[in-house]
This record gives structure tokens, sequence and C-alpha cells, in this order.
């Protein structure tokens, strides 16, 4: 089941590959090289990144680089204060695609699922394989397994959960990943998101959702913005425990120092999301 292209996680597999030469051989790595690197001709490669990201294979490498977290912190930083005074209406595209979100009350929560049922399957997404999970009233959980492994993601949701029921069933939940990853369709609704956790995640996550597509900020902006500055700890450990990665954009939160911080599906994802945002945001 693919959430774009049949082509959607091998674009994925060569930005991961390309990451890690990038690594190995710092900024000075022409594009030539890096596409012989990788066993394309520098043209194919050209179309291939081109077509993925909208822009040049030279710029998407940019954005691909260690120093990349910084450049973005200094020059997309968002203070989330602003940005909920906004309102998520400027926020950027991917949150035009939400229809509501909702969240659990902390009696619910604390039942860890019982008498819910949850419904799953694996989709194709450009950063690889995807674990999206959901309610009836919407989507609860989404994963990425390629660089966890697809059965460490599938594990690690169901134990989220433990008391609740679940259920595979891709065909229910295809139009929400669907609109998740930016179809475009009459047919399509808006995604919905149905949060559970504690009180102080929701909190978190409700932030994290005011951060515009191709823009950062940091754990310790986000501690302020819910009222506890000197919980930065905690509210680190609230973005990792994050269920609804991409929708909820984790991957855009920062250390302070301008380092990535941690990424609970993988740095490689981490890097490859803001890579992809950053690149949709210029073209």
């Amino acid at each position: 089941m693919n959430v774009q292209t049949p082509e959607s996680g091998y674009h994925y597999n060569v930005m991961r590959r390309a990451i890690a030469l990038i690594d190995q051989s710092g900024e000075g790595l022409s594009l030539d090289d890096l596409a012989r690197q990788m066993d394309m001709s520098p043209a194919h490669f050209q179309r291939l990144f081109s077509r993925w990201t909208g822009v040049s294979p030279k710029r998407y490498q940019q954005y691909l680089t260690l120093g990349h977290a910084k450049a973005l912190l200094h020059d997309r930083f968002t203070t989330l204060e602003t940005a909920h005074n906004v309102g998520l209406s400027g926020s950027g595209r991917l949150h035009d695609l939400f229809l509501k979100w909702e969240s659990m009350s902390p009696g619910e929560y604390a039942r860890k699922g019982a008498g819910l049922t949850i419904y799953w399957g694996w989709f194709e997404s450009p950063f690889g394989p995807t674990l999206v999970m959901g309610t009836d009233r919407g989507i609860c959980g989404m994963a990425f397994g390629a660089e966890t492994g697809e059965e460490e993601a599938m594990e690690d949701m169901l134990s989220r959960w433990p008391q609740a029921a679940f259920v595979e069933d891709p065909m229910r939940l295809r139009p929400w990943a669907l609109s998740a990853f930016g179809a475009v369709s009459d047919r399509l609704k808006p995604t919905p998101i149905y949060l559970i956790g504690s009180p102080l995640q929701i909190k978190v996550w409700e932030a994290l959702m005011h951060i515009p597509s191709g823009q950062v900020t940091t754990y310790s902006e986000i501690a302020q913005r819910v009222g506890s500055p000197q919980a930065v700890r905690a509210v680190g450990t609230a973005v990792g425990r994050n269920p609804v990665s991409w929708l909820i954009p984790c991957h855009r939160a920062l250390r302070k120092s301008g380092g990535l911080g941690g990424y609970h599906w993988g740095l490689p994802v981490k890097r490859a999301m803001l890579a992809y945002e950053a690149a949709q945001a210029d073209a």
C-alpha cells in the first residue's frame, strides 16, 4: 500500500545512502562523485532528487549536511508564543491537512487503551516504511521503520496502549495516510489526530503542532511555552514519546546549541525530514 508512488521507499533509501556518504566525505563531495558512489549517473541523480524535493541535488546536499541544523536554528527559529497567537492557519501547508485534533481524558489515558480499538497498517512514505495507527476518531500513531526495523517499530507502538484491541485494516486508514503525506484529491478528507498521552505530553505535542513546516524551535522554547521552563528534560522525554511522528512534528525540535538532539525513529530519518521540509519551503 503506497502513500505516494511505488518509488517513495526507494527515494528514502537513496537519501539514506547520501547522508552516510556526505557524513564521510564532508561538504566538499561533488555532485558527480556523490552520484557515482551511489551507482547513478549525475543526470539520473539530478532528475530523481529534483522530482522528489523540488530542488537541485547540490542544494539538497546542503540540507543534508550536519551543519544544517545550526543554520535552521539561526535562520528559521520559531518563537512558539508568536506562533500560538497567530494560530495554525499560518503555520504552513502541512497544518492545513488537519481537520481537528482531540485528546483522551486523563482517566482514559490511565486505562492504557482498555476498551479502545486501534486499526493499523503499513504504508510506503517519503521516509521509508511507515506504520499508521488510528481509532475511529483519528490517527493516534505513526512510526517509521527504516532505521529501527519494522518489527521493532510495531512492538514499540503496541506497547504504548497494551490494553487496546489492535486490528489490521490498512484500507480504513488509507485516506488519512494519503492526506498526511500531502496527497491532494477532492475525495480525501483532512487528517484528524487523536492524542493518547498524559496531560504534560499533550501540552508538549500541542506546542509542537505550532512549529511551521520548514522551521524549527528548541526544547527549552517548548518548555517555556508549556509553562515548565525548568523542566527541559521532562519536555524532551515528552517530545521523544510523541506517538504521531511527522504529523506532530517532533523532528522540528532541536537543542539550543544547534545540535539535532535525539529522534525516536533514528537520526537519519529526522535529518531527512528536516531536509525535505526545507527543500519544499525553498522550492
